[in-house]
């Protein structure tokens, strides 16, 4: 149990900007999906109170104890990822998902909190000024090892999410400007034989729309010029809630997940955008600021990794919507529907309110 102590050093205002956040994503679901078949945004709902609950769970333990049983955590989810390549079921074209009555769980999702971990552990004892060849090999092939494996299901917008926790490492550690340009060449390297070998038609035609925004406009073009005539059409004050063309005639696809953004620039225009993503920076906002309170280096990356993850995929999220990335299928976290991401966010944010109440050692 956490003493009263402990209590009084939680982030009560970081959880209630979570809160916040996480109901206003229920509201575009709502307007979003209310039409569709399913009662999306009380599964939403439903996957908010489990969030919760792993949230204050998370809590409870000293967080030095979660690093330490970090190896187990990291073991358990590359064995479920491979789970999934073995038996898994093809949904949607991906082997992703576990399935329990009618909800889904993404074990990729929760493996980014699992890596977390395991880099806090790797480099909390680290006291170099440079990061050295052998810890960038280890830390590459830790991120590396799930990295592939999500990227053979195939689900390449969730990959794509671990490459922000990579760099962060390097980054925190102390990367040399002979490092970076060493992995600049093999970033480059990579793209070219990821184009030519690993690279489906599909993806190879998302990158062609990024470049040439008319290009298959009908096709792979499709979900990005919905998007932005949904976004443009809003206007100053937008629509109003339930009035947007584009989501409730069925123009725009998966409104009520990775193009969420769109419903809320329809409905609310540019007001409501601004008054969205206000309360989306308040919470990094406070999520940075703990960096500098935590008490040791483990908790320093275990804050500012989470910090990054979460701010990588809602800028993501929101340049895809806009054309200016690859539709990639990155969710925007708290606001778009989808319980592993939601659960995943939660937790980060718990773990960094977990450094944070035990930045003192005598607590």
């Amino acid at each position: 149990m956490i003493n009263r102590n402990l209590l009084m050093e939680v982030d009560w205002l970081l959880i209630g900007i979570l809160l916040l956040n996480s109901l206003l994503g229920c509201l575009f679901v709502y307007s979003a999906s209310h039409h569709l078949t399913g009662p999306y945004h009380l599964r939403q709902i439903l996957w908010i109170v489990v969030s919760l609950a792993a949230l204050a769970a998370i809590l409870v333990v000293d967080y030095k104890t979660l690093i330490a049983y970090a190896p187990f955590f990291y073991g358990a989810g590359i064995l479920m990822l491979v789970g999934l390549l073995v038996g898994g079921r093809l949904i949607a074209g991906t082997k992703s998902w576990f399935r329990v009555a009618s909800l889904g769980f993404q074990p990729s999702e929760l493996m980014k909190v699992f890596l977390i971990l395991m880099l806090a552990k790797l480099f909390a004892d680290y006291r170099r000024n440079t990061l050295s060849a052998a810890m960038a090999l280890l830390s590459g092939g830790l991120v590396g090892m799930p990295l592939v494996l999500v990227v053979m299901q195939p689900d390449l917008g969730t990959a794509v999410s671990y490459l922000p926790i990579f760099l962060s490492v390097f980054i925190l550690a102390g990367m040399s400007r002979k490092m970076a340009v060493v992995l600049l060449l093999l970033a480059i390297g990579l793209a070219i034989l990821s184009w030519n070998v690993f690279l489906h038609d599909y993806q190879k035609q998302r990158l062609m729309t990024l470049i040439s925004p008319g290009h298959d406009p009908q096709g792979a073009g499709y979900q990005i010029q919905q998007s932005k005539i949904a976004i443009g059409s809003g206007g100053l004050l937008g629509k109003g809630f339930k009035q947007g063309s584009q989501s409730q005639l069925n123009f725009l696809p998966a409104r009520h997940t990775d193009f969420i953004f769109a419903v809320l620039g329809e409905e609310r225009g540019f007001v409501g955008i601004l008054a969205v993503m206000g309360a989306f920076f308040l919470l990094l906002f406070r999520l940075f600021r703990t960096v500098p309170l935590a008490r040791d280096r483990a908790g320093v990356y275990v804050v500012f990794l989470s910090a990054v993850l979460i701010s990588f995929q809602f800028l993501v999220n929101i340049l895809m919507v806009v054309g200016l990335f690859p539709v990639a299928g990155v969710p925007l976290p708290l606001l778009s529907y989808g319980g592993s991401s939601l659960l995943t966010t939660y937790l980060c944010v718990g773990l960094a309110i977990n450094v944070r109440m035990r930045r003192f050692a005598n607590v």
